[in-house]
């Protein structure tokens, strides 16, 4: 249930409505935008009286929301949700553009790439420090000691960090990261997602490989029912029955999910496509959607990766898609 106040409501109206409702026993989530006050109401409204709340002087309408998802609703937030690391922000008209490799190999790698990237545009550096693959024989990142040689990159180039992790007990290997991602495969590991909405750095959640767009948000929703509103939507392509590329990239999920939710949303041409020839126009069609953001996999050397060597490109080409991706965005 959501209750719009009316324009003019002096600040003492408003926390006396809050106390009421959350001695209903609901919890009251406030949404301050240009025009309006929305309060968002989490729990059991059975037991709240419509009419009443709509009959107060303060109240403008209220309207009960059918979605499972609550927090993550657009009614609930009706602008935008920026989302901030250090002094990068993607999200209500900010792009953000993330680029790096598969996973980190070596310092001198990851330096590297971080450099060229943020000379091309990045406004973020991705890395792998725990890989998640789908033989136990391949390699597996480098673990506490990625996490170490990311931080050296940042610490070179300023850009914050994103990152993967694996399990809620490498938690404490992440404090110096800015932004936790969660993969595909975890996307429905709620223990993990509950244990992540008590984190105060915001989290970038990857679609799951056969995840409806309702199951995503959804996975937003354990997160941001534990208090952190901080998530990123990652559409990174859905399983098929086609060979000719490693997923298909669903771009009909950008419009969808910023018509549904007021989360940023980003896209990952890389996974999706799994050849680095399709990341260009993908990323151009990905901007053209509305994106907020991209993810790109970039490598100095992707004939010679250690993971995902194929639908990496390269720091040339990078800056040339960087490029190209601004001229789309702003002929927008």
């Amino acid at each position: 249930m959501i209750a719009v106040l009316k324009g003019g409501t002096t600040a003492a109206q408003k926390e006396n409505l809050i106390k009421w409702l959350s001695a209903q026993g609901l919890t009251v989530h406030v949404s301050e935008g240009a025009y309006k006050t929305v309060l968002g109401l989490v729990g059991d409204t059975s037991k709240i009286d419509m009419d009443l709340l709509a009959g107060l002087e303060i109240v403008d309408q209220v309207t009960r929301i059918s979605e499972p998802f609550k927090s993550a609703n657009r009614k609930f937030h009706p602008d935008d949700t920026v989302v901030t690391a250090k002094d990068a922000k993607i999200g209500g008209g900010n792009f953000g553009l993330i680029a790096g490799p598969c996973s980190v190999e070596s310092e001198e790698q990851i330096c590297t790439i971080a450099a060229a990237v943020k000379a091309a545009g990045a406004t973020f550096l991705r890395g792998g420090a725990f890989k998640p693959r789908t033989s136990p024989y391949d390699f597996q990142g480098m673990g506490a000691e990625g996490i170490e040689l990311l931080l050296k990159a940042k610490a070179a180039t300023g850009l914050p960090i994103v990152t993967e992790i694996m399990s809620i007990s490498h938690l404490d290997l992440f404090a110096d990261v800015d932004v936790i991602q969660v993969g595909a495969r975890n996307m429905q590991n709620f223990e993990l997602l509950k244990q992540l909405g008590k984190c105060d750095k915001p989290i970038l959640l990857k679609r799951g490989m056969s995840a409806t767009l309702k199951e995503m948000l959804m996975s937003a929703e354990y997160i941001m029912a534990g208090g952190n509103e901080q998530v990123i939507l990652c559409e990174r392509g859905i399983r098929s029955f086609d060979p000719y590329t490693r997923n298909v990239l669903d771009l009909a999920a950008v419009p969808l999910l910023k018509e549904l939710s007021h989360l940023p949303v980003v896209v990952d041409p890389s996974h999706a496509t799994g050849a680095a020839r399709l990341v260009r126009p993908m990323a151009l069609a990905a901007a053209a959607s509305g994106a907020d953001g991209l993810m790109i996999e970039v490598h100095n050397d992707p004939m010679h990766a250690l993971c995902d060597g194929a639908q990496s490109v390269t720091p040339d080409q990078f800056a040339e898609i960087a490029k190209a991706v601004a001229t789309v965005r702003t002929a927008l």
